[in-house]
C-alpha cells in the first residue's frame, strides 16, 4: 500500500522547510500532495505558488484563503473550510504542517477533528508575539512531532506529549543550505539585477501584537541602514497585520542602494546568504540559517525573542540606533564559525527513516496527557 502525505503550505518560508521533507518522501515512494494557500496565492508577495509548482512528481492543489485586509480569524475560518473539503475528498494518511502560521493552525485543527494523523514540523520553539501561541496550539492538535533540537523536544514533552511521538530531526531548511545551491552568485545577480559587490540582506516582518508601531519601527531601522551608506537587498514582509506601514517605509528608500523583491527562489536566496555581508531584520532565517552558514545577523525587535542561540546573532530594538551602527561597523562581512544547534542538514533522511518504520503508523490518535517530570 502506498501511503499518502498531504503537506499544507501557506508561505515561501514554510515551503522552504517542507520541500526537503516532501522530496525525500516522494523519492522514498510515498504519494505527496501540496495544499497551496495563503501568501503563495497573492501577487503582491511574488505569487510564490509557482515555486511549489516547480516540484516534479507531486500533486498540487490551490486554494485562495483570503482577500487583502482580511483579519487573522477570518483567514483561519476560510482555511478550515477549504482544507476540510479537500481532505474529505482525498483522505490522506498523514497531514504535515509547519510552525506557527494561521494556515498551519487550520490544517492541524482539521486533521485533529477528523482523526487524521498530523505531523507538526518545528514545534516546541519559543519566540515572541501570537506566533508562539499558534505554534503551541499546533503541538497539542498534532499527533506526531518533528522538532529541531533537544530543547524543543523537552518543551513539547512539557506540554504533555509522549516522548515516543517526539522526534529530533533538526531544521529542514538547513538541508538546502548544507549543499550547493545549484546556481552561481553571478547567475543570481543577473537574474535579480543586483549590481552590488557587497550587500546585506534585510527582511523585516510585522509583529501582530505591535502592529500600531510597525511603521515607526521600520522607519527607525531603515533610517539607520540608509545612513550607513551600504547596499542592501530587501525581501518584502509577509502579509500579517502591520505590513502596510512597513511597505510605506520601503517605498521611500533610494533604489540605488536598496533593491527590493517580493520574494526569491529558495536556492537563489541560499546562494545570496552564502555570499552576503550580513543579515538584518526579524526573520527566522536570521537566527537559524544565518548562524548555520556563519553569517552575522542582527535580530530586530521581539519577533524572534529567545530563539537566537549563536554568538553570531546580535539582538536590539529598532530604535537602538547605536547598536545598529555598531553591528554594521564591527560585523559587516565578518565570518563566524557555523552553528549546528538546529541540525547539520540531514533532516529529510531522518524524517523518511521514521516514516518507513511501521511503529510510526501504529501510534494511536486518542491523546492522553503525559506528566513528563
Amino acid at each position: 500500500m502506498t501511503r499518502s502525505l498531504l503537506f499544507l503550505t501557506g508561505t515561501r518560508a514554510d515551503f522552504g522547510k517542507l520541500e526537503p521533507l516532501a522530496i525525500a518522501a516522494r523519492d522514498a515512494g510515498f504519494k505527496v500532495t501540496f495544499f497551496i494557500t495563503g501568501m503563495h496565492m497573492l501577487a503582491r508577495y511574488g505569487m510564490t505558488k509557482l515555486e511549489v509548482h516547480r516540484m516534479a512528481g507531486v500533486t498540487k492543489h490551490e486554494y485562495l484563503n483570503q482577500r487583502p485586509g482580511d483579519p487573522q480569524d477570518i483567514i483561519l475560518a476560510k482555511t478550515v473550510i477549504g482544507f476540510s473539503d479537500y481532505i474529505t475528498e482525498t483522505n490522506p494518511d498523514l497531514v504535515v504542517v509547519h510552525g506557527d502560521r494561521i494556515e498551519a493552525l487550520a490544517g492541524a485543527l482539521v486533521a485533529a477533528t477528523n482523526y487524521i494523523p498530523c505531523a507538526h514540523i518545528e514545534g516546541g520553539e519559543v519566540s515572541g508575539t501570537i506566533d508562539e501561541i499558534y505554534r503551541h496550539c499546533n503541538t497539542k492538535l498534532s499527533s506526531h512531532h518533528f522538532v529541531s533540537s533537544d530543547a524543543a523536544k523537552n518543551r513539547v514533552m512539557a506540554m504533555g506529549e509522549p516522548e515516543a511521538a517526539v522526534h529530533v530531526i533538526g531544521s529542514p531548511e538547513l538541508d538546502f543550505h548544507a549543499g550547493p545551491s545549484g546556481v552561481t552568485l553571478d547567475q543570481v545577480k543577473e537574474h535579480y539585477d543586483i549590481p552590488f559587490d557587497e550587500f546585506g540582506l534585510v527582511t523585516f516582518h510585522p509583529v501582530t501584537s505591535e502592529q500600531a508601531t510597525m511603521g515607526a519601527q521600520a522607519q527607525d531601522l531603515f533610517a539607520e541602514l540608509e545612513a550607513s551608506g551600504k547596499n542592501f537587498l530587501v525581501i518584502a514582509p509577509n502579509n500579517d497585520p502591520g505590513s502596510e506601514d512597513i511597505f510605506k517605509v520601503l517605498a521611500t528608500l533610494p533604489t540605488d542602494r536598496f533593491r527590493q523583491y517580493p520574494s526569491m527562489r529558495f536556492n537563489h536566496f541560499s546562494e545570496l546568504m552564502k555570499n552576503a555581508a550580513c543579515m538584518i531584520g526579524n526573520s527566522s532565517a536570521g537566527v537559524r540559517e544565518a548562524p548555520f552558514l556563519g553569517l552575522p545577523s542582527l535580530d530586530i525587535g521581539t519577533r524572534q525573542t529567545n530563539r537566537a542561540q549563536s554568538s553570531s546573532v546580535v539582538s536590539c530594538a529598532a530604535s537602538d540606533s547605536a547598536a545598529i551602527r555598531d553591528f554594521l561597523a564591527t560585523q559587516w562581512g565578518k565570518p563566524h564559525a557555523p552553528h549546528t544547534g538546529f541540525g547539520e542538514g540531514h533532516s529529510a533522511d531522518r524524517f523518511v527513516a521514521l516514516l518507513n518504520d511501521e511503529t510510526f503508523w501504529g501510534q494511536g490518535l486518542q491523546k492522553a496527557f503525559q506528566d513528563n517530570t
